[in-house]
């Protein structure tokens, strides 16, 4: 399992890692056909509100799943982001089960 972090024009934060990385090691332990995932942290100067972008991109076998969200806070995009991944890691799941 690998987790590339990348910080377009943010801070790096080593807590926002971690807890990234802790979340995502359950998306791992649950799924083993994943190989890898790419995060993404940016923020939005034109959006008042919700300005904090997480965008994840899972590498696994067949295409690539990726979700996006953007909240008032990192820790809250992460977390609904990781979610929608979840969605679609589940509906891959019953494709592989067919086969």
């Amino acid at each position: 399992m690998s987790v590339n972090f990348q910080y377009v024009d943010v801070d790096v934060s080593e807590t926002l890692s971690a807890f990234t990385e802790d979340k995502l090691s359950k998306l791992f332990n649950r799924y083993e056909f994943i190989v890898g995932a790419d995060v993404f942290f940016k923020k939005d100067n034109n959006e008042p509100e919700d300005n904090k972008i997480c965008n994840i991109r899972l590498s696994l076998p067949g295409p690539r799943l990726f979700a996006t969200s953007n909240k008032k806070q990192y820790e809250v995009a992460v977390r609904e982001t990781i979610s929608d991944l979840e969605r679609q890691l589940k509906k891959r799941k019953e494709v592989y089960k067919t086969h």
